[in-house]
Formats: structure tokens, C-alpha cells, sequence
């Protein structure tokens, strides 16, 4: 269970708003502003929607995204909805196939976000309702239009996942680009897997110790050794990753030694590993 932080919502160059046209069951629509605040967007505007932002469905469904639905702006038109903004993306799930594609020209999600990224006005990103999404009317109205890599056998979404898809590949462009220098996303999960080559050779120096500790003939040693550097080195461990590694291997080489009978442990006995270019 994450717990949640007294953190500002991530910057972004551009400003963006869902927009929710006929929004009708208000499960649905607690659970677009629970994903929203999940990826850190909070404006909301309904287009002549047919459940109310206060019903306890909704309400309960937001979770403490509650704040997205105290503040929501309800609109007559989608046209008056989008007023301020510089651009209009449609989502659709219906799609024209080969040389019959006239008006629908899609592009996915993650093309959606490479495009933002650098856009600096308000987006209105747009949905339909639930069943029967956008009209042909509606998504005239956009700029261009964004459709989910769905399988076409069942290629339309529930609106809350729609919206999920979407503000997730906005939210990761975003994390990618700025992750440690924006107050809004602390650098929590490292982004880059590394580890510096003196780290690297204290690691197979420990599983090298630790596998002449083990009991048995040279080959099963060195086979040990081969298989546990390859397979941690496969995993691409952080450095603070192997530094607790080599921590435990050094106590485990340290507890074998003793097992065994082996004075090493008590004369050789550190609390660091020094690769053996170093010694």
C-alpha cells in the first residue's frame, strides 16, 4: 500500500483537461479521477453528463481523488468545453480499416505523449459515452484523434480504462523526461540500472570468496561462482542493490568458513571485500 505524499503535481509544459462528453454511470466516472490523480492531472470538464458529480457511487469510486469532482466544470457544448484550448484530441475506439481510412486518421497513446512533450498550451483530451463514444460530430471537432492498441476482435474499452491508457503514457513521458528535478516526481524508482566497475569487482570478488567456501571439489566451486555472478549480473542490479549484496555475501562467506571449520573465518574476518587487483 503506497502511502500518499504532501507533494505538488508534476509541471508540464502543456495544461490538460479530460473531458468526459455524456458521462452516464458514476462508478465510471470516480474511477477516471481516481486514474487522473494517479498520474497527476486534476481538470475535469463534463459535457452534458447524465450522473452527477455527488452522487455516492462516484464519490466512493474517487476515492481521495474526491477533490477532481468538488472542482469538475459542467458544460452545455463540447465546443464551449474546449474554448481555451490550443488543441483537441478525440479518442475512438471505432476504427476504419486499409483504403476505407477518410476521416478517421488515428495515432496511439504513446505518440499522443511524444507530441505533447514539448507543446506549451492547453489540451483538451476528449471522451465519449459510455457505449456508443464520440459522435461523428464530436470528433470533427478535434485536432486529431487517438485510438488504444485494442485487439480488434474486442477493441472497445470501458471508459476508465480508456482514460488510464491515455494519462499513463502522458505520465511515464513526463517521468522519463523529468523524474529527480521536478518537486512532483521524486526519484524514488531509479530509472537507470548501473553500477561502477569498482562496485562491479568488489560484487565478483564476494561470490568468488563465497564459492571457494563452499564445500565440495574445484569444478562445483567455480560452477557456482559462474552461475550466481552471470545470473545477478543479468538482473542489472543498482549500486545500492550490490552493495547490500555484497554485504550478505560477505557474511554467508564468513558463516561458511566457520561451518567448515576454517580459521579464515576468524583471521581473515572484515567487514568489506577488496577485489583482488586492489589487495
Amino acid at each position: 500500500m503506497g502511502e500518499r505524499q504532501e507533494i505538488p503535481l508534476p509541471k508540464r509544459r502543456y495544461s490538460l483537461h479530460i473531458i468526459l462528453v455524456g458521462a452516464s454511470h458514476p462508478g465510471n466516472l470516480g474511477a477516471v479521477c481516481r486514474t487522473m490523480l494517479n498520474y497527476g492531472f486534476d481538470s475535469l470538464r463534463l459535457v452534458l453528463p447524465t450522473c452527477s458529480p455527488d452522487d455516492i457511487e462516484a464519490r466512493n469510486r474517487a476515492k481521495h481523488a474526491g477533490r477532481i469532482l468538488d472542482s469538475c466544470q459542467v458544460f452545455d457544448t463540447l465546443q464551449e468545453a474546449t474554448a481555451d484550448c490550443g488543441l483537441t484530441l478525440g479518442t475512438s475506439g471505432k476504427r476504419e480499416i486499409g483504403s476505407k481510412t477518410t476521416f478517421r486518421h488515428f495515432i496511439y497513446p504513446w505518440e499522443m505523449a511524444e507530441r505533447l512533450e514539448p507543446y506549451s498550451e492547453s489540451v483538451s483530451l476528449v471522451f465519449g459515452e459510455e457505449g456508443k463514444g464520440l459522435s461523428t460530430e464530436s470528433l470533427a471537432h478535434c485536432d486529431f484523434l487517438v485510438t488504444l492498441p485494442t485487439w480488434e476482435g474486442y477493441p472497445i474499452t470501458n471508459l476508465s480504462h480508456a482514460v488510464n491508457a491515455c494519462v499513463y503514457e502522458l505520465h511515464r513521458s513526463t517521468v522519463r523526461a523529468r523524474q529527480g528535478t521536478d518537486p512532483g516526481i521524486p526519484d524514488i524508482v531509479p530509472l537507470e540500472r548501473s553500477m561502477n566497475p569498482t562496485l562491479k569487482g568488489i560484487l565478483q570478488q564476494g561470490i568468488k570468496e563465497m564459492g571457494q567456501a563452499l564445500p565440495g571439489n574445484d569444478d562445483r566451486k567455480e560452477s557456482f561462482s559462474h552461475n550466481l555472478r552471470r545470473g545477478l549480473m543479468r538482473s542489472m542490479p543498482t549500486e545500492d542493490e550490490a552493495s547490500r549484496l555484497i554485504g550478505g555475501i560477505l557474511d554467508a562467506t564468513t558463516a561458511l568458513q566457520y561451518v567448515a571449520g576454517n580459521s579464515e573465518w576468524k583471521s581473515q574476518r572484515r567487514r568489506k571485500i577488496t577485489p583482488v587487483e586492489e589487495e
